[in-house]
């Protein structure tokens, strides 16, 4: 009888225990719009109503997030995180996020530059001595702005399923290639530019490139919901992935292994960390001002033309005419928008689990000027 009693008892109290958790992951994953101030009130019905058209588009499931000063003003999931089980997308539903890892390993890039640690005019070989001589100088500086003539994707090439356990070995799949362009003579995007950046980042580390990554970017920047697709990993709150045309029903997304990728897409996050990451650059602090100079000034061709990107970041304007620092994102299963204001000190970022072409970078920028107001 004793005995039935403690059992009884200790199964209540794990019952109790149990709810508490549910209870507090439910506080967690609520709506977090208190700037629900008059002075905020109509920008959160516009993100309201473009999120819907969103929904009404076929994406499937998304978190958006703005922050001011640093300051996270607003910040919402919308529609399924996963399709059959009907669960919903919260502000911590992990998504995946393709080249805005870029930015994420651009600011890797300059902790080492500001430790002495990399030279970002160095051949590259310096760092990655089995790096074949491709007959002309790539420097770090050159793959971080895109100018190393590294190739980018071949058609269906982020579609691997191979898993490589290091950044050095899922180098053989382009390092044996061509290069596209002499380095330094034209702005040539390549994703590949950015893997053979992190093996340079790795060695100069001394230490795997994730957990390099973690060290001096996740944590000191408190972004706790990114980290590295890693497909045999339990990961809480990951999304699962859909593709889809125009006019066609969402389906599952093919399986991917995005670990030859980590540098330059293969990342999950939500808008909040990707907001917070992106409040950390507006002045000097986290780095200092001579590496955010680098982060967003266009680099230059050998002659002299301006590219629009800086290191990790394109250089633009936006539809109104604004100044922006910005990048996209674009994976098997998902698609991404990190865009900086620094007049402003405004960020607003926007991640689903989506592939198809359901929204516009104009409606991003719409969604977060509309908090300037």
């Amino acid at each position: 009888m004793k005995r039935t009693v403690v059992h009884a008892l200790f199964f209540c109290s794990i019952a109790f225990v149990f709810s508490q958790q549910l209870h507090a992951q439910a506080v967690v994953a609520a709506p977090r719009t208190a700037s629900t101030e008059s002075s905020h009130a109509a920008a959160i019905e516009h993100a309201r109503n473009t999120a819907k058209e969103w929904l009404a588009r076929g994406i499937p499931g998304f978190n958006v997030a703005v922050a001011i000063d640093g300051k996270i003003v607003y910040s919402e999931g919308f529609g399924l995180a996963d399709l059959e089980e009907r669960t919903p997308a919260t502000q911590i539903t992990k998504f995946r996020i393709g080249s805005i890892s870029k930015p994420l390993t651009s600011a890797a890039l300059m902790k080492l530059v500001e430790a002495g640690r990399i030279d970002l005019d160095a051949p590259i070989q310096k760092y990655v001595p089995t790096f074949p001589d491709k007959g002309a100088l790539i420097t770090p500086r050159m793959l971080a702005g895109h100018l190393g003539g590294i190739r980018h994707y071949k058609e269906n090439e982020p579609d691997s399923q191979k898993h490589y356990d290091s950044v050095v070995a899922g180098l053989e799949r382009f390092q044996n290639d061509p290069l596209v362009v002499p380095p330094g003579t034209k702005f040539s995007y390549s994703s590949y530019g950015y893997n053979l950046l992190s093996a340079a980042i790795e060695a100069a580390a001394g230490e795997p490139f994730l957990a390099y990554e973690q060290e001096e970017v996740f944590t000191p920047l408190g972004l706790l919901n990114t980290v590295a697709d890693q497909p045999a990993d339990i990961i809480p709150q990951r999304a699962r992935f859909y593709s889809g045309a125009k006019g066609e029903p969402a389906h599952n997304s093919m399986y991917v292994d995005n670990s030859y990728k980590w540098a330059g897409g293969g990342f999950l996050s939500t808008s909040e960390d990707l907001v917070r990451f992106g409040s950390a650059l507006f002045q000097p602090g986290y780095l200092k001002a001579e590496s955010l100079a680098l982060l967003f000034t266009p680099q230059k061709t050998k002659d002299g033309k301006e590219t629009p990107y800086g290191m990790g970041w394109f250089i633009g304007i936006s539809q109104s005419g604004k100044r922006i620092f910005e990048h996209s994102g674009g994976s098997v299963g998902g698609t991404s928008e990190l865009i900086l204001y620094p007049d402003r000190h405004l960020a607003v970022a926007f991640v689903c689990n989506y592939d198809g072409e359901s929204w516009k970078r104009e409606e991003v920028q719409s969604l977060g000027e509309a908090f300037e107001k």
